[in-house]
């Protein structure tokens, strides 16, 4: 059903976390941008209609009223350095079990930043990641922003290679409150983990290893203009993509990439 959402539906999803303010805006042009200008740790920003939003590389986002989720969060830099590339990886975990816990519905994830449906290869869901940098430049918060289409009937979906979780789940989704709620959960636990580093972050890069489709996956890497063809072989500490093709092996920190899917 869509409706405007409700703030005091998502409270209760969230004690003792690390993201301590919810704050739902009927319309804005950019979650990432308020998030930004809020300026606060811990606080997540959500609206019901989102008119500027951007997905990676400045794309624009497209949303409908009442019809999907975007939120930002700003959340503490890991203070290794390296973590940092990771911040957009264990977010895709995050809203992976949050969509897997409410729904069943499995999803996979391609690096860097999409959510697909297993199986289908639509996406479902794109994250984008802003470091704001703090009174001392090696220090500083992480904007994260996640787009998640929920009520999107075909026609509403942006590209045909789009689709919402009323067309994955062939039927009436949970509410966008629980989804909500289950996502900044998971996003509160999983960043902890990285922050943490030692076994816990350990595990969490394992995790998405395993569920990340690129890894394995023979890929078209499109960055400034040029393409290239490799094969993924790994993501390393620091979240890059390792590849290998005819000029060796390499690492990709940021690019589109495309999965090249075998002939059937």
């Amino acid at each position: 059903m869509r409706a405007p959402l409700d703030s005091a539906l998502i409270r209760p999803w969230l004690p003792e976390t690390l993201i301590t303010d919810v704050v739902v805006w009927p319309e804005t042009d950019s979650t990432n941008l308020r998030a930004r200008e809020a300026g606060r740790t811990g606080t997540a920003i959500i609206t019901d209609l989102q008119t500027g939003g951007r997905g990676r590389l400045g794309r624009p986002w497209t949303e409908v009223p009442y019809a999907g989720i975007a939120a930002s969060v700003v959340l503490p830099a890991p203070a290794d350095p390296a973590a940092v590339g990771w911040v957009p990886l264990a977010t895709g975990l995050a809203m992976r079990a949050a969509v897997a816990d409410a729904c069943g519905l499995e999803l996979d994830l391609k690096w860097p930043n999409d959510l697909l449906v297993r199986g289908d290869g639509r996406k479902l869901a794109g994250i984008l990641c802003e470091f704001v940098a703090g009174p001392d430049p090696s220090t500083g918060d992480i904007v994260v922003g996640t787009g998640l289409n929920v009520h999107h009937t075909t026609a509403e979906l942006p590209v045909p290679t789009a689709t919402s979780l009323a067309l994955a789940l062939g039927g009436e989704p949970p509410s966008r409150e629980e989804l909500i709620g289950r996502y900044l959960a998971n996003l509160a636990a999983r960043h902890t983990e990285l922050c943490a580093g030692g076994a816990a972050a350990a595990e969490l890069r394992a995790d998405y290893r395993a569920a990340c489709t690129t890894i394995g996956c023979d890929i078209r890497i499109h960055q400034g203009g040029s393409t290239r063809l490799a094969h993924a072989d790994g993501v390393d500490e620091a979240g890059r993509l390792l590849v290998s093709g005819p000029a060796g092996r390499a690492t990709v920190a940021a690019g589109d990439v495309e999965h090249i899917r075998p002939l059937t």
